[in-house]
């Protein structure tokens, strides 16, 4: 299984970014998939989870209300809408495969590379 996030960048406070994750293989569809981040100096935090039908979300404290996780299973593809963005948004941002089915926050046995996000005050 290899996962590719994509669509990171720089934005300004109050902007919003859609950060994309490609999937190859089978597990895809299948399987929970997450976005995590991890900003510097700082460990990797949980930011947002799906279950493999889409129809349960799962979101940290910190990114409640403003991101929203989807995923389109025909396109092997997970999606995280980030919306009124923070400075302390930014972070490199990985995608995740879970071992199970469910929106988790843990779990998680495939990772992909980052995208780095930054957002200018």
């Amino acid at each position: 299984v290899q996962l590719q996030a994509s669509g990171g960048g720089l934005v300004e406070a109050g902007g919003s970014l859609r950060l994309s994750c490609a999937a190859s293989g089978r597990i895809f569809s299948n399987n929970g998939m997450g976005w995590f981040r991890q900003a510097p100096g700082k460990e990797r935090e949980f930011v947002s989870a799906i279950n493999w039908n889409g129809g349960s979300t799962y979101h940290s404290d910190s990114v409640r209300g403003r991101f929203t996780i989807s995923r389109d299973n025909a396109k092997n593809t997970v999606y995280l809408q980030m919306n009124s963005l923070k400075p302390e948004d930014t972070a490199v941002y990985f995608c995740a495969a879970a071992r199970g089915s469910h929106a988790t926050s843990t779990g998680y046995t495939y990772w992909g590379r980052g995208t780095l996000v930054t957002v200018s005050s």
